[in-house]
């Protein structure tokens, strides 16, 4: 073991639907996977190239709380379906990349949206809106041989029982298998990794004291209040 310093900081992980926790290495987004979501945000929905930003690995929260965050008055709520990989590689093929997922959970990219909107004027990163403490509520895991290859189904979420997000799995542009396939690339995949694939449209902002609930067919939904 080695000789730290300091005390090694906790391992971030995620509960499983049937016990035990799902340790995470980190956390790659992908940005404007859905069509309509890309119109919404006054891009060309086209496939071009897929982007990617990440989030840090305690980052994720299972707790069914969200604190506001200080300094940011829109906060927007984003519901997509986490990809947790239990092994990786580099280049891996399009064909073979479902063999690298242990499971999926619904989880939310939260997102401080006039802190992003700040940055993307200024061509800056955009972590001061994305990768901020509690900003990725994840809902249990669930393993890939209980849901099946999540390709379609429907993805929803509701704040204080109103409708605000709908679409389905099929509409992402670029699908499970090729995220995986396309981040090896450039990233040596690892047992630990998780995506988060994107969200559909409707996105919007949430105030303390609302309740979230995010659903995809086929997992558990995840209820969230911001406090």
């Amino acid at each position: 073991m080695a000789d730290y310093v300091i005390p090694a900081p906790e391992q971030a992980a995620i509960p499983t639907k049937n016990g035990g926790a799902f340790p995470v290495r980190r956390v790659y987004c992908i940005g404007r996977n859905y069509a309509a979501h890309a119109v919404e945000m006054g891009h060309d929905p086209t496939r071009e190239a897929p982007f990617f930003f990440q989030k840090n690995p305690d980052n994720l929260d299972a707790s069914g709380q969200f604190p506001y965050p200080s300094r940011s008055a829109d906060v927007h709520h984003e519901v997509e379906l986490l990809v947790a990989l239990k092994s990786g590689g580099a280049d891996i093929r399009v064909e073979d990349a479902l063999g690298h997922v242990w499971g999926y959970a619904v989880a939310l990219d939260m997102t401080r949206r006039d802190l992003q909107g700040e940055a993307k004027k200024v061509g800056r990163p955009w972590e001061i809106g994305k990768a901020f403490e509690h900003s990725a509520p994840v809902g249990p895991l669930v393993p890939i041989a209980v849901t099946g290859p999540m390709a379609e189904g429907q993805v929803a979420l509701t704040v204080n029982d109103a409708l605000r997000q709908t679409g389905d799995l099929n509409q992402m542009i670029w699908k499970v298998p090729e995220m995986i396939a396309y981040l090896s690339m450039y990233f040596e995949l690892q047992a630990g990794d998780v995506i988060l694939s994107g969200t559909p449209a409707g996105v919007g902002p949430v105030q303390r004291g609302d309740v979230m609930q995010a659903t995809i067919a086929g997992l558990d939904a995840l209820t969230v209040k911001v406090v």
